[in-house]
């Protein structure tokens, strides 16, 4: 290569780096410079009110509550009052005649021991905590799906933006290759190929547009209402990192905490008392009954004189046999015992799983943003350069096409790397059991209503 070669691309790549500074300060950012009327946080909150999932998950923790309450019912005195009426006419040898009786009864009953009905009531105890676990791990999810769905349609108004400035883009190519067709100074197949970019870029905008709209209708779908407001977008000023703390501290907060697997552990103490509470049906039960009458009725439903009776007595029940029911529910009852064992020891493995895969690919995104803003710098000094070069003839549309391809691929690849490294964390805390209001809090002070984002735009 000749020095004067070398002079000559020396040049061209200074004019490239002056055209580029003027442009990133004068020209309009597109939808990253307006001005957003809603974020995360706020959708958040409409969530809790409006997500069906959310509310059935509220409605099934009160519910267990509820079944909970029932089961103490069986360990408390049972109080029940009878009163009743009778016209007896009754005819002899001796005597006919009619009359009507009375009788009132008021009785207590109290089991002093009932292995069956404890054991029942400590299940549903169980199943209790288990509802108010899975329904926490319910919001959690729900959480994440609302900022999966945030983050795409950010994402698909994105590509929308992009396609139609890589369209702009391209377009001035094709005019400045227009312009030298007329002159004399490109070729035809420079500007057909380029003219076919353009149409293709057309069709790829209408495409654009539908993704935008259904992304904003799976917003809808969560909150309950239309959300037209514009989204708050990713801050320029913030390092996009995980916690400093280790992936060990990870997973074992993830163990301690993860709502998911405490409903499964909660789910074994239910199959444990439940496993008890069958073996209940081969124990006596013992209870205690104080009751009161008032009759005028006598022996043979004759007429006596109205009696008050008080009876006090303790009474115990002892099952011997009933045809191999009771022992067949418990041989069953401890499967399912074993059955919960084996789906807590797969929710453990899968909390392990997620928090490490979250957290693994969320640092790797914290790592990847900056090379990506590196990469995105360098193809839009490529790109300038080789416009530049195209007016001197030094390089054909094809080159042009190139560079501005390059130029929007490291775009999207920037913004698609913090909108992952974003939904990772939201999963990472999720499955370590963080608090879903306190996750999205923290995710929300990385957006700002004045956001530039990364200039989706192109001179």
């Amino acid at each position: 290569m000749s020095a004067s070669a070398v002079l000559l691309g020396g040049v061209f790549m200074l004019a490239a780096g002056a055209a580029l500074a003027q442009t990133i300060a004068a020209t309009p950012t597109g939808v990253s410079a307006s001005t957003f009327s809603t974020d995360l946080m706020q959708l958040y909150r409409e969530s809790r009110l409006e997500d069906p999932r959310v509310l059935a998950s509220y409605a099934q923790a009160q519910a267990g509550k509820e079944h909970q309450r029932e089961a103490m019912g069986a360990l408390f005195p049972q109080v029940s009052l009878n009163a009743g009426t009778n016209r007896i006419h009754q005819e002899s040898d001796l005597v006919e005649q009619s009359y009507d009786s009375e009788n009132y009864s008021l009785v207590l009953r109290q089991y002093l021991y009932n292995k069956t009905a404890w054991e029942n009531y400590q299940k549903f105890k169980s199943l209790a905590r288990q509802s108010e676990s899975q329904a926490l791990d319910a919001q959690a999810e729900a959480t994440v799906d609302l900022a999966e769905r945030y983050f795409t349609a950010l994402a698909a108004e994105d590509e929308l933006e992009l396609v139609r400035a890589e369209r702009r883009t391209t377009q001035k190519s094709l005019d400045r290759v227009n312009a030298l067709y007329e002159k004399q100074l490109a070729m035809i197949t420079d500007q057909l190929d380029l003219k076919a970019r353009v149409d293709l870029l057309a069709a790829q905008e209408l495409d654009a547009q539908n993704q935008a709209s259904i992304s904003r209708e799976a917003l809808a779908e969560i909150v309950g209402r239309p959300v037209k407001e514009k989204l708050n977008r990713i801050r320029d000023d913030v390092q996009l990192r995980v916690s400093a703390q280790s992936l060990e501290t990870w997973v074992r907060e993830g163990i301690a905490l993860n709502p998911a697997l405490k409903a499964n552990e909660s789910g074994v103490e239910a199959a444990g008392a439940a496993l008890r509470s069958g073996k209940g049906g081969h124990y006596p039960t013992l209870s205690l009954t104080l009751s009161a009458q008032q009759t005028n009725e006598g022996y043979n439903n004759a007429l006596a004189p109205r009696t008050d009776s008080y009876v006090a007595g303790i009474g115990v029940q002892v099952p011997l046999y009933s045809g191999g029911s009771t022992s067949a529910r418990v041989r069953g009852l401890y499967q399912d015992q074993i059955t919960a064992e084996q789906e807590l020891e797969a929710i453990r493995r899968r909390v392990v799983k997620e928090i490490t895969s979250a957290y693994l690919t969320a640092n790797s995104s914290g790592e990847k943003i900056s090379a990506s803003r590196n990469a995105l710098a360098s193809a839009q000094l490529s790109r300038v350069a080789a416009e530049k070069a195209l007016d001197y003839g030094m390089v054909n549309a094809v080159d042009v096409l190139t560079s501005v391809r390059n130029e929007f691929r490291a775009r999207r690849d920037l913004l698609k790397t913090q909108y992952e490294f974003v939904t990772n964390v939201l999963t990472l805390n999720r499955w370590a059991g963080k608090l879903p209001a306190e996750s999205v809090e923290s995710v929300n002070g990385w957006l700002s209503p004045g956001s530039s984002s990364q200039k989706l735009t192109s001179p």
